[in-house]
Protein backbone atom coordinates (compact mmCIF):
# COMPACT_ATOMS: atom_id res chain seq x y z
CA UNK A 1 0.00 0.00 0.00
CA UNK A 2 2.96 2.30 0.64
CA UNK A 3 3.77 2.59 -3.07
CA UNK A 4 0.18 3.41 -3.98
CA UNK A 5 -1.41 6.83 -3.88
CA UNK A 6 -4.51 7.13 -1.73
CA UNK A 7 -6.95 9.39 -3.56
CA UNK A 8 -9.09 11.45 -1.19
CA UNK A 9 -11.95 12.86 -3.22
CA UNK A 10 -14.05 14.67 -0.65
CA UNK A 11 -13.52 16.75 2.46
CA UNK A 12 -15.53 14.16 4.39
CA UNK A 13 -13.02 11.47 3.38
CA UNK A 14 -10.14 13.60 4.66
CA UNK A 15 -11.87 14.17 7.99
CA UNK A 16 -12.36 10.43 8.37
CA UNK A 17 -8.77 9.55 7.35
CA UNK A 18 -7.28 12.08 9.77
CA UNK A 19 -9.48 11.19 12.73
CA UNK A 20 -11.58 14.34 12.63
CA UNK A 21 -15.28 14.76 13.34
CA UNK A 22 -17.60 15.05 10.35
CA UNK A 23 -17.28 18.35 8.46
CA UNK A 24 -20.01 20.93 8.93
CA UNK A 25 -19.86 21.96 5.25
CA UNK A 26 -19.39 19.59 2.29
CA UNK A 27 -17.18 21.97 0.29
CA UNK A 28 -15.09 23.88 2.84
CA UNK A 29 -13.50 23.13 6.19
CA UNK A 30 -11.08 24.61 8.72
CA UNK A 31 -8.91 22.00 10.45
CA UNK A 32 -6.77 22.59 13.55
CA UNK A 33 -3.71 20.36 13.38
CA UNK A 34 -3.87 19.55 17.07
CA UNK A 35 -7.12 17.70 16.34
CA UNK A 36 -5.61 15.48 13.63
CA UNK A 37 -4.92 11.84 14.46
CA UNK A 38 -3.43 10.08 11.45
CA UNK A 39 -3.13 6.30 11.68
CA UNK A 40 0.43 5.04 12.23
CA UNK A 41 0.35 2.84 9.13
CA UNK A 42 -0.09 6.03 7.06
CA UNK A 43 3.53 7.10 7.76
CA UNK A 44 5.23 7.75 4.37
CA UNK A 45 1.93 7.02 2.67
CA UNK A 46 1.31 9.14 -0.42
CA UNK A 47 -1.98 11.04 -0.70
CA UNK A 48 -3.68 13.01 -3.44
CA UNK A 49 -6.55 15.36 -2.63
CA UNK A 50 -9.27 16.59 -4.98
CA UNK A 51 -9.41 20.05 -3.43
CA UNK A 52 -7.28 23.08 -2.57
CA UNK A 53 -5.44 23.30 0.75
CA UNK A 54 -4.04 26.39 2.50
CA UNK A 55 -1.73 25.34 5.33
CA UNK A 56 -0.15 27.31 8.17
CA UNK A 57 2.52 25.24 9.91
CA UNK A 58 5.16 25.67 12.53
CA UNK A 59 7.75 23.49 14.22
CA UNK A 60 6.81 19.83 14.07
CA UNK A 61 8.39 16.41 13.83
CA UNK A 62 6.63 15.53 10.58
CA UNK A 63 8.27 16.49 7.29
CA UNK A 64 5.99 17.20 4.37
CA UNK A 65 6.97 16.17 0.87
CA UNK A 66 5.33 17.43 -2.30
CA UNK A 67 6.56 18.70 -5.63
CA UNK A 68 10.27 17.98 -6.05
CA UNK A 69 11.39 18.60 -2.48
CA UNK A 70 10.88 17.78 1.16
CA UNK A 71 10.10 20.62 3.49
CA UNK A 72 10.89 20.91 7.19
CA UNK A 73 8.47 23.52 8.45
CA UNK A 74 9.64 26.51 10.40
CA UNK A 75 7.39 28.56 12.60
CA UNK A 76 4.96 30.65 10.58
CA UNK A 77 5.35 28.86 7.25
CA UNK A 78 2.54 28.63 4.71
CA UNK A 79 2.13 26.29 1.77
CA UNK A 80 -0.60 26.19 -0.86
CA UNK A 81 -1.66 22.91 -2.45
CA UNK A 82 -3.76 22.59 -5.59
CA UNK A 83 -5.91 19.54 -6.39
CA UNK A 84 -4.17 16.28 -7.38
CA UNK A 85 -0.77 17.17 -5.95
CA UNK A 86 0.78 14.10 -4.34
CA UNK A 87 2.00 14.65 -0.78
CA UNK A 88 3.36 12.46 1.98
CA UNK A 89 4.67 12.85 5.52
CA UNK A 90 7.32 10.84 7.33
CA UNK A 91 5.52 10.99 10.67
CA UNK A 92 2.04 10.93 12.16
CA UNK A 93 3.14 13.22 14.98
CA UNK A 94 1.45 16.54 14.25
CA UNK A 95 1.72 19.74 16.23
CA UNK A 96 -0.23 20.11 19.46
CA UNK A 97 -0.66 23.82 18.79
CA UNK A 98 -4.14 25.13 18.05
CA UNK A 99 -2.48 28.02 16.19
CA UNK A 100 -1.71 25.78 13.22
CA UNK A 101 -4.47 25.18 10.70
CA UNK A 102 -5.44 24.01 7.25
CA UNK A 103 -8.27 25.38 5.12
CA UNK A 104 -9.81 22.86 2.72
CA UNK A 105 -11.57 24.26 -0.35
CA UNK A 106 -13.34 22.20 -2.96
CA UNK A 107 -13.26 23.50 -6.53
CA UNK A 108 -17.06 23.63 -6.58
CA UNK A 109 -17.03 26.12 -3.69
CA UNK A 110 -14.51 28.28 -5.54
CA UNK A 111 -16.56 28.21 -8.76
CA UNK A 112 -19.91 28.89 -7.11
CA UNK A 113 -18.60 31.87 -5.15
CA UNK A 114 -16.85 33.83 -7.91
CA UNK A 115 -13.34 32.97 -6.69
CA UNK A 116 -12.22 31.16 -9.84
CA UNK A 117 -10.50 34.15 -11.48
CA UNK A 118 -8.66 34.97 -8.26
CA UNK A 119 -7.38 31.41 -7.94
CA UNK A 120 -6.32 31.33 -11.61
CA UNK A 121 -4.33 34.53 -11.10
CA UNK A 122 -2.80 33.23 -7.87
CA UNK A 123 0.34 31.37 -8.84
CA UNK A 124 1.48 30.18 -5.43
CA UNK A 125 -0.79 27.14 -5.56
CA UNK A 126 1.68 25.92 -8.21
CA UNK A 127 4.86 26.75 -6.28
CA UNK A 128 7.17 24.00 -5.04
CA UNK A 129 7.63 23.16 -1.36
CA UNK A 130 10.87 25.13 -0.99
CA UNK A 131 9.04 28.22 -2.27
CA UNK A 132 6.80 28.41 0.79
CA UNK A 133 5.66 31.69 2.32
CA UNK A 134 7.49 32.68 5.52
CA UNK A 135 5.45 34.93 7.76
CA UNK A 136 6.47 37.49 10.32
CA UNK A 137 4.63 37.42 13.65
CA UNK A 138 2.43 40.33 12.58
CA UNK A 139 1.61 38.68 9.26
CA UNK A 140 0.81 35.41 10.97
CA UNK A 141 -1.53 37.23 13.35
CA UNK A 142 -3.28 39.03 10.48
CA UNK A 143 -3.99 35.77 8.66
CA UNK A 144 -4.98 33.92 11.81
CA UNK A 145 -7.57 36.60 12.56
CA UNK A 146 -9.12 36.07 9.13
CA UNK A 147 -9.13 32.30 9.63
CA UNK A 148 -10.88 32.74 12.98
CA UNK A 149 -13.67 34.61 11.18
CA UNK A 150 -13.92 31.81 8.61
CA UNK A 151 -13.92 29.24 11.38
CA UNK A 152 -16.61 31.09 13.32
CA UNK A 153 -18.86 31.18 10.28
CA UNK A 154 -18.07 27.56 9.49
CA UNK A 155 -19.36 26.47 12.90
CA UNK A 156 -22.64 28.37 12.50
CA UNK A 157 -25.74 26.71 11.12
CA UNK A 158 -25.54 26.90 7.32
CA UNK A 159 -27.92 29.43 5.78
CA UNK A 160 -28.10 31.42 2.54
CA UNK A 161 -25.38 33.83 3.76
CA UNK A 162 -22.82 31.23 4.85
CA UNK A 163 -21.00 30.65 1.58
CA UNK A 164 -20.78 34.34 0.71
CA UNK A 165 -19.36 35.31 4.11
CA UNK A 166 -16.77 32.51 3.98
CA UNK A 167 -15.88 33.38 0.37
CA UNK A 168 -15.31 37.06 1.20
CA UNK A 169 -12.88 36.07 3.94
CA UNK A 170 -11.14 33.54 1.69
CA UNK A 171 -10.65 36.29 -0.89
CA UNK A 172 -9.20 38.58 1.77
CA UNK A 173 -6.87 35.82 2.98
CA UNK A 174 -5.57 35.13 -0.53
CA UNK A 175 -4.97 38.82 -1.23
CA UNK A 176 -3.02 39.20 2.02
CA UNK A 177 -0.92 36.17 1.07
CA UNK A 178 -0.17 37.80 -2.27
CA UNK A 179 0.96 40.93 -0.45
CA UNK A 180 3.17 38.91 1.87
CA UNK A 181 4.72 36.99 -1.05
CA UNK A 182 5.55 40.30 -2.72
CA UNK A 183 7.20 41.37 0.53
CA UNK A 184 9.15 38.11 0.60
CA UNK A 185 10.44 38.70 -2.93
CA UNK A 186 11.59 42.18 -1.96
CA UNK A 187 13.24 41.25 1.36
CA UNK A 188 15.20 38.46 -0.32
CA UNK A 189 16.69 40.66 -3.01
CA UNK A 190 20.23 39.58 -2.14
CA UNK A 191 19.23 36.02 -3.08
CA UNK A 192 17.21 37.19 -6.07
CA UNK A 193 20.19 39.00 -7.60
CA UNK A 194 22.10 35.73 -7.69
CA UNK A 195 19.12 34.01 -9.32
CA UNK A 196 18.87 36.77 -11.92
CA UNK A 197 22.51 36.28 -12.80
CA UNK A 198 22.02 32.52 -13.08
CA UNK A 199 18.94 33.06 -15.23
CA UNK A 200 20.83 35.31 -17.62
CA UNK A 201 23.66 32.75 -17.87
CA UNK A 202 21.13 29.99 -18.52
CA UNK A 203 19.60 32.00 -21.37
CA UNK A 204 22.99 32.54 -23.02
CA UNK A 205 23.98 28.88 -22.69
CA UNK A 206 20.62 27.59 -23.86
CA UNK A 207 20.48 29.70 -27.02
CA UNK A 208 24.08 28.78 -27.81
CA UNK A 209 23.31 25.07 -27.60
CA UNK A 210 19.68 24.71 -28.66
CA UNK A 211 17.92 25.64 -31.85
CA UNK A 212 14.68 26.50 -30.09
CA UNK A 213 13.11 28.67 -27.44
CA UNK A 214 13.25 27.44 -23.81
CA UNK A 215 9.91 26.87 -22.13
CA UNK A 216 9.14 28.60 -18.85
CA UNK A 217 9.23 25.17 -17.21
CA UNK A 218 12.77 24.56 -18.50
CA UNK A 219 13.83 27.99 -17.23
CA UNK A 220 12.47 27.19 -13.79
CA UNK A 221 14.02 23.73 -13.65
CA UNK A 222 17.41 25.17 -14.55
CA UNK A 223 17.26 27.27 -11.38
CA UNK A 224 15.51 24.64 -9.24
CA UNK A 225 12.36 26.76 -9.13
CA UNK A 226 8.81 26.21 -10.25
CA UNK A 227 7.90 28.00 -13.46
CA UNK A 228 5.38 30.23 -11.69
CA UNK A 229 7.70 31.18 -8.83
CA UNK A 230 10.48 32.18 -11.23
CA UNK A 231 8.08 34.22 -13.33
CA UNK A 232 6.62 36.00 -10.29
CA UNK A 233 10.10 36.68 -8.90
CA UNK A 234 11.28 38.13 -12.22
CA UNK A 235 8.14 40.26 -12.45
CA UNK A 236 8.84 41.81 -9.05
CA UNK A 237 12.55 42.31 -9.72
CA UNK A 238 12.49 43.43 -13.37
CA UNK A 239 8.88 44.14 -14.30
CA UNK A 240 8.95 41.31 -16.84
CA UNK A 241 7.82 37.68 -16.63
CA UNK A 242 9.92 34.70 -17.72
CA UNK A 243 8.13 34.63 -21.07
CA UNK A 244 8.78 38.31 -21.61
CA UNK A 245 12.47 37.81 -20.82
CA UNK A 246 12.83 34.92 -23.29
CA UNK A 247 10.99 36.95 -25.93
CA UNK A 248 13.27 39.95 -25.32
CA UNK A 249 16.41 37.82 -25.57
CA UNK A 250 15.05 36.30 -28.75
CA UNK A 251 14.23 39.68 -30.28
CA UNK A 252 17.70 41.03 -29.50
CA UNK A 253 19.28 38.02 -31.13
CA UNK A 254 16.99 38.45 -34.13
CA UNK A 255 18.00 42.11 -34.46
CA UNK A 256 21.65 41.13 -34.57
CA UNK A 257 21.02 38.50 -37.26
CA UNK A 258 18.90 40.88 -39.35
CA UNK A 259 21.58 43.57 -39.31
CA UNK A 260 24.75 41.48 -39.50
CA UNK A 261 23.83 38.58 -41.76
CA UNK A 262 22.47 37.99 -45.22
CA UNK A 263 20.09 35.26 -44.06
CA UNK A 264 16.48 35.55 -45.09
CA UNK A 265 13.78 36.24 -42.52
CA UNK A 266 12.63 32.63 -42.85
CA UNK A 267 16.14 31.30 -42.23
CA UNK A 268 16.48 33.48 -39.15
CA UNK A 269 13.10 32.31 -37.89
CA UNK A 270 14.09 28.65 -38.21
CA UNK A 271 17.48 29.33 -36.62
CA UNK A 272 15.75 30.87 -33.62
CA UNK A 273 13.55 27.82 -33.18
CA UNK A 274 10.30 28.90 -34.79
CA UNK A 275 8.38 26.25 -36.70
CA UNK A 276 6.69 28.87 -38.84
CA UNK A 277 8.33 32.14 -40.02
CA UNK A 278 5.05 34.04 -39.76
CA UNK A 279 5.00 33.34 -36.00
CA UNK A 280 8.44 34.92 -35.73
CA UNK A 281 7.37 37.93 -37.79
CA UNK A 282 4.24 38.39 -35.69
CA UNK A 283 6.21 38.32 -32.43
CA UNK A 284 8.89 40.65 -33.78
CA UNK A 285 6.36 43.23 -34.94
CA UNK A 286 4.43 43.05 -31.65
CA UNK A 287 7.63 43.90 -29.74
CA UNK A 288 9.36 46.31 -32.12
CA UNK A 289 6.49 47.82 -34.08
CA UNK A 290 8.12 46.86 -37.39
CA UNK A 291 8.26 43.67 -39.39
CA UNK A 292 11.69 41.95 -39.57
CA UNK A 293 12.09 43.16 -43.17
CA UNK A 294 11.16 46.73 -42.27
CA UNK A 295 13.63 46.68 -39.38
CA UNK A 296 16.42 45.38 -41.65
CA UNK A 297 15.77 48.07 -44.24
CA UNK A 298 16.07 50.81 -41.62
CA UNK A 299 19.65 49.78 -40.72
Amino acid sequence: MENQVIQIKTISELHEAFGLSKPKHPLVSVVRHADMKLQNDFTNQRFSFDFFMIVLKGNQKATLKYGRNKYDFQEGTMVFLSPNQIISTDSTDFSDSQEEWTILLHSDFISKNNLLDLFHKTHFFSYDSHEALHLSDDEKMALSNIVQRIESEYHQHIDKHTDNIIAVNIETLIKYCQRFYDRQFITRQYLNKDLLSKFENFMVDFFNKENRIPTVIECGEALNLSAYYLSDLLKVETGKTTKEHTDLYLINKAKNLLINSEKSVSEIAYELGFDYPNHFSKLFKSKIGLSPSEYRNLN
